[in-house]
């Protein structure tokens, strides 16, 4: 009797999680760590495109390490541009993160090779459309420099970040100019996705 109401209520599960659209989430979420279980194999970009444009790496102030309040020192680079500038991937992988928090204001993070975290904070608005989960490439734009978060007041800019295992790494020595693009992604097109997982609501 135990074994009947048993695999009745496991029935009734199933049938929920296929009507409701659990599964295809699962199914979703299990392909997203797949390939990022796959990028954890591979060996880190060594060089890096510059996530904005028209910026060329020697224009960029070294602030790596500079103390920022009392506690903290600053991890990433900050690169200035006109507010509303696109930001682009500066390494193709899979957006990880869309959110908000305190320091980084609006903020997008990439997973890329060798499970490197590449984070971009401050951003005034997000690129339409763009999900977690998706593939992006180096001509992706991920969103527009802003002011948000604790750079409110201050000229509008991107800091940018990579997070490995171990801890944050300097950027700039791994950033290189890119060269300018009339490519339809730039302006901010819609563009074809491989599409994951969206864990947004």
């Amino acid at each position: 009797m135990r074994t009947t109401t048993w695999i009745g209520g496991l029935s009734i599960l199933v049938f929920i999680i296929l009507v409701s659209g659990i599964a295809g989430s699962i199914r979703d979420t299990a392909v997203f760590y797949l390939h990022v279980a796959k990028l954890y194999t591979q060996t880190p970009d060594s060089r890096l495109a510059m996530p904005l444009e028209n910026v060329r790496k020697q224009q960029i102030a070294d602030t790596w390490g500079a103390p920022r309040g009392t506690n903290r020192t600053h991890e990433g680079q900050d690169i200035f541009a006109a507010k509303g500038t696109p930001i682009l991937s500066a390494t193709p992988g899979y957006v990880y993160n869309i959110g908000e928090n305190n320091l980084g204001g609006q903020t997008v993070s990439v997973i890329g090779r060798g499970g490197r975290v590449y984070y971009y904070a401050h951003l005034d608005s997000y690129a339409p459309q763009l999900k977690e989960g998706d593939w992006v490439t180096t001509r992706t734009v991920l969103g527009y420099v802003g002011t948000t978060g604790n750079a409110q007041g201050t000229p509008p800019h991107l800091h940018f970040g990579i997070y490995a295992t171990g801890g944050a790494i300097n950027p700039l020595p791994l950033l290189s100019d890119r060269m300018p693009s009339n490519d339809s992604q730039r302006a901010g097109k819609p563009q074809q996705r491989n599409r994951l997982i969206s864990r947004k609501a």
